[in-house]
């Protein structure tokens, strides 16, 4: 696990760092989405998140879902085009999941991307995530700690 100003950043990950949004292959070309640990950290409790219907086509940079806590309100946006084929209903009913398992139970949406090798290869993984997120949490002056 890579760690950036003492946020978790796995690094079997993509990362749309300004957006703090991570993607993982899950299986036959369907991807997981979820909010990173910077996300949530700055987000503070969850109290309600809002995923697009299962089925809906997504531009790259619109929404899969809305995020709602005490402090914060906003979307989640898709890091690639593609189709929602699966909202994680678990976490519409417990968006706490997001704060203690970002990474895991916490995932918001399943992706079927339209352009993978086109529009993913864009999104820093492994030890380049750590690197580009570490330099943009302190260009922000943002830490998890």
């Amino acid at each position: 696990m890579g760690d950036a100003r003492g946020c978790n950043i796995p690094e079997d990950r993509y990362y749309w760092v300004e957006k703090h949004v991570w993607v993982k292959e899950d299986q036959g070309g369907v991807f997981l989405v979820g909010m990173t640990d910077v996300a949530q950290n700055m987000a503070s409790a969850l109290v309600a998140v809002t995923p697009k219907r299962a089925g809906r086509s997504i531009t790259k940079g619109k929404s899969v879902a809305t995020v709602e806590s005490g402090k914060w309100v906003g979307p989640i946006p898709a890091p690639v085009s593609g189709e929602i084929v699966e909202i994680n209903e678990a976490l519409k009913a417990d968006p706490g999941i997001a704060n203690r398992d970002p990474y895991g139970e916490g995932w918001v949406v399943k992706f079927k991307p339209d352009d993978w090798a086109g529009e993913g290869v864009g999104l820093p993984t492994g030890a380049e995530a750590v690197t580009a997120y570490d330099a943009f949490l302190e260009q922000e002056g943002i830490s998890c700690e």
